[in-house]
C-alpha cells in the first residue's frame, strides 16, 4: 500500500479541515470544530488573534467559538502574567474530550427530548379516540424508555474511566 507523505503544515491543515467536517456529527459548527482542532494540535496556548489568523476567520467568529468551546469544557482560558491578552488551550486527552462532548450533547439534546416526551403523553381529549390516544401514548412510552436507556448510558460514560470503557468495548467485540 502506498502512503502519501505530507509536509507538516499540509498535514495540520488537513487535520483541521477534517475535524471541522466531523464537527457537525457532534452537534457543533464546522468553525467551532476547526478552532478546537487548531488548539488541540498547538503546542502552546493561542490568543484569539492567532486563532483568527490561522483559520482566516473574523474576531467575532473566533471569540464566539472560543467561548462556546469553554462552555463545552473543551477549552480553557489562560492568562499570562503581565499580559492583557487572553490565551486558550484545548483539552488534549481524547477520553476527556469524548466524555465532555457526550455530556454536553446529553444536556442539550437528550434531556430536552425526555422532557418533551413527558409533556406530549398528557392528552386532554383522549376520550374522543381512546384507541388512537392509547396507541400514541404507547409509542411515546417506547420512545421514552429508549431515550432513558441512552441517557443512562451517557451518564455511565460520564462517570466511567477510560479503562472501564475499553474493557467493555473489548468484551463486546469478542462476541
Amino acid at each position: 500500500m502506498y502512503l502519501w507523505v505530507m509536509k507538516l503544515e499540509e498535514a495540520r491543515s488537513q487535520f483541521i479541515s477534517s475535524w471541522g467536517a466531523l464537527g457537525s456529527s457532534w452537534g457543533v459548527s464546522r468553525t467551532m470544530a476547526q478552532v478546537h482542532a487548531l488548539l488541540m494540535i498547538s503546542e502552546q496556548p493561542l490568543s484569539a488573534d492567532e486563532v483568527m489568523e490561522a483559520l482566516k476567520i473574523s474576531r467575532g467568529n473566533a471569540n464566539m467559538n472560543l467561548r462556546a468551546l469553554i462552555d463545552w469544557g473543551l477549552v480553557e482560558k489562560l492568562n499570562r502574567l503581565g499580559e492583557r491578552r487572553e490565551y486558550f488551550q484545548a483539552e488534549k486527552d481524547l477520553w476527556k474530550v469524548a466524555t465532555r462532548i457526550a455530556k454536553e450533547r446529553r444536556k442539550r439534546e437528550l434531556q430536552p427530548v425526555l422532557s418533551i416526551l413527558d409533556q406530549v403523553k398528557q392528552i386532554d381529549d383522549a376520550e374522543k379516540s381512546p384507541e388512537e390516544a392509547a396507541a400514541f401514548v404507547h409509542q411515546m412510552d417506547e420512545l421514552q424508555q429508549f431515550a432513558q436507556r441512552v441517557d443512562r448510558l451517557f451518564e455511565r460514560l460520564d462517570k466511567a474511566d477510560e479503562h472501564w470503557f475499553t474493557g467493555l468495548v473489548t468484551r463486546l467485540l469478542r462476541r
